[in-house]
């Protein structure tokens, strides 16, 4: 089992940026890809990006294609995610999760390939 814990949610006017971190802890972090997700009131919860455990492989939603960034810290047990350019749209509550199988080549986008998640970190983007 791992332990995940987001931080770094808040309130921004759309156009501005935060920075999501996800510290993990109780397993081995750096054998597991990690994911982003995020779920908006009353819709399904959706992928936002994950990366390889080695962090040589990234994948996005193309909602945040060139504007999120997704970035991990081995030494650190910690994952993050560089959001900038905000829209309103990407109002949610944003959870990690770290992958079911280790040292997996190429990232999962679905969530059921993810078996530890985090509480969750709100993020409301004004207009």
């Amino acid at each position: 089992q791992v332990q995940l814990v987001e931080s770094g949610g808040g309130l921004v006017q759309a156009g501005g940026s935060l920075r999501l971190s996800c510290a993990a802890s109780g397993r081995t972090f750096n054998r597991y890809a990690m994911g982003w997700f995020r779920q908006a009131p009353g819709k399904e919860r959706e992928f936002v990006s994950t990366i390889t455990w080695s962090g040589g492989h990234t994948d996005y939603a193309d909602s945040v294609k060139g504007r999120f960034t997704i970035s991990r810290d081995n030494a650190k047990n910690t994952v993050y995610l560089q959001m900038n350019s905000l829209k309103p749209e990407d109002t949610a509550v944003y959870y990690c999760a770290s992958d079911a199988l280790s040292f997996r080549d190429v990232p999962a986008r679905s969530s059921r390939e993810y078996e530890n998640w985090g509480q969750g970190t709100q993020v409301t983007v004004s207009s």
